[in-house]
């Protein structure tokens, strides 16, 4: 998807308020053409004294369009505004609503804190684009013709005079200065990325960079971004200068052009005194609406280079297929079963191969390897974040690529290792799992992971905020807690994945103990990497190895 089909399909719900917001902002700028003009004539006209009736429309059309252009820019700016945020807040939707299609495997190749930048700074630009961009340029344009053919029929010299100073302004001055501005223009949106992805990395990774003396070499990293930052803004603010002095020379030079051209007119007798003043003063008003068009052209290429990276994350290809005719899952209990399956995230570079694997109801298999060896590729073909290079996965004899992926999601679910918690209440971050749940079913998830008891010793309970990840509980207590929210929404298949990373043996086999307590009847998968922990499973199945059967009191293999 090009950036300019970004932005045509999410402006199209607002084409109506974006078309008014040029109207009022035409009828503004004419108004404030008509204002100079007719206050031109004015003033001349009553220097030769005429009777005051003859001065009588005149004098009620100033105060007209005096009145109506202030309320007139404002009606643009309203309007105008209203539709732009309309059309951001519809992309920012559409946005997330890619980013969830695309997470996790179609986001390998960009860094989180990068995508905050386009989905927060990026998609501002489309504020720039309709407000500060097409607007102005519209109702110039519209304006600019009315009052060249305006002057043009009063004095034709002074209206070529005029014509080439627009151009100038609005034409000339703008590609001289995206060639002057282009490169730091469009590096300014990446630099921004770049530099709130290294903000990002030195404030989550400080205690390890401390520990390993990197502080500095990091902190010169930042500053080298932070450099070039400032030389491409400098880059950018230095064409601006350029463009508004050539803009205010343009403006003299018209004006020079039209008294000129409007003496010699006068003098043989073409043009009145009185409208005299008119040809020398419209354009005065005429650049006030075109001074902005350098400005204009320069936050194009900037808001250019952001819906590029915006449509680049759009265009990104789908990491799963969705059926074009979606097959039915029976309603269980389910089973779901690995033939000869193998994966890639990267295509032609397999990571798995071969995996025979087969979850029944009430079922516990542990899926063991080393790091590296696949286990969460697995893992995320289950949840269908990713679909085999080979062989077939069925839930209830259906290929999983028959079923639509959210459909998937809702029986089979996934704890990782790393399961987020939001920086909220405990309460909150269960509800993620089901919004209308009862209070009774919180504590009944809660007691479930075994974690009432720890709930019922806080002052606040369930309203306790559990801080930024969880930070203000210990390990195990957010593996739990994140166990708890999992069982609240009711999969019928559990994928637990390095539930008991980084913990002791005794926290991490009792952790391991409740965790498969807490399935219940639910066919549970059990990712690890240890191999102490798994007397409650009833197969073990090694990377590269073959299945081996287990009764939940035989010895770990």
């Amino acid at each position: 998807m090009s950036w300019r089909r970004l932005l045509l399909a999410s402006a199209r719900p607002a084409a109506g308020r974006l078309l008014v917001a040029v109207l009022a902002g035409v009828a503004a700028a004419g108004a404030g053409v008509g204002l100079m003009a007719t206050a031109a004539w004015l003033i001349s006209r009553a220097a030769l004294h005429p009777p005051v009736l003859h001065l009588m429309v005149a004098i009620v059309a100033v105060r007209a369009f005096g009145i109506s252009r202030g309320v007139l820019r404002y009606a643009e700016r309203l309007v105008g505004h209203d539709a732009a945020l309309r059309v951001l807040g519809a992309l920012r939707v559409r946005l997330y609503t890619r980013l969830e299609r695309l997470a996790p495997a179609g986001l390998a190749a960009y860094r989180r804190a990068d995508l905050v930048q386009r989905m927060v700074g990026d998609v501002d630009a489309v504020l720039d684009m309709l407000t500060r961009v097409v607007l102005p340029y519209a109702v110039t344009a519209v304006v600019g013709a009315g009052s060249v053919l305006l002057v043009g029929s009063l004095c034709p010299p002074a209206g070529v005079a005029l014509t080439a100073g627009l151009l100038t302004v609005g034409l000339l001055v703008p590609v001289l200065q995206a060639a002057t501005a282009r490169r730091a223009d469009g590096r300014l949106a990446p630099l921004r990325g770049e530099l709130a992805t290294n903000v990002v990395d030195l404030l989550h990774g400080l205690p390890d960079l401390l520990a390993y003396g990197a502080v500095d070499a990091h902190l010169d990293r930042l500053a080298g971004t932070d450099a070039r930052l400032r030389a491409a803004e400098r880059r950018s603010s230095t064409a601006s200068g350029i463009s508004a002095a050539v803009s205010a020379l343009a403006t003299g030079l018209c004006v020079l052009a039209g008294l000129a051209a409007g003496a010699v007119a006068v003098r043989t007798g073409t043009l009145s005194g009185e409208l005299l003043a008119v040809v020398v003063l419209t354009p005065l008003a005429v650049f006030e609406a075109a001074a902005g068009l350098p400005a204009a052209a320069q936050r194009y290429a900037g808001a250019r280079s952001a819906l590029r990276r915006l449509a680049d994350v759009c265009a990104a290809p789908d990491p799963v297929t969705e059926p074009d005719h979606p097959a039915e899952v029976p309603e269980g209990p389910h089973t779901l079963r690995l033939s000869g399956v193998g994966a890639a995230w990267i295509p032609g570079r397999p990571v798995v191969h071969d995996v025979d694997l087969e979850l029944a109801p009430g079922r516990r298999i542990a899926l063991v390897g080393p790091s590296g060896s696949g286990k969460s590729t697995i893992a995320a073909l289950l949840v269908r974040w990713l679909d085999p290079c080979a062989g077939r996965i069925t839930l209830d004899g259906v290929d999983l690529r028959r079923i639509p992926a959210d459909r998937v999601r809702r029986i089979v679910g996934y704890l990782p290792e790393d399961a987020y918690l939001f920086d909220t209440t405990i309460e909150e971050n269960l509800r993620i799992a089901r919004r209308d749940a009862t209070a009774a079913q919180l504590r009944a998830a809660l007691a479930a992971a075994r974690l009432q008891d720890w709930v019922d010793t806080l002052p606040l309970g369930l309203d306790t905020a559990v801080g930024e990840h969880g930070v203000a509980m210990s390990g195990g207590q957010r593996r739990r807690l994140a166990l708890a929210r999992a069982l609240l929404a009711d999969f019928r298949i559990l994928i637990l994945d390095e539930p008991t990373e980084h913990l002791d043996e005794a926290t991490a086999a009792a952790l391991t103990r409740d965790l498969l307590a807490a399935a219940g009847d639910r066919a549970v998968l059990l990712i690890t990497h240890r191999t102490d922990e798994l007397s409650a499973v009833d197969e073990v199945v090694e990377l590269g190895g073959t299945p081996a059967p287990l009764t939940r009191a035989a010895a770990v293999r």
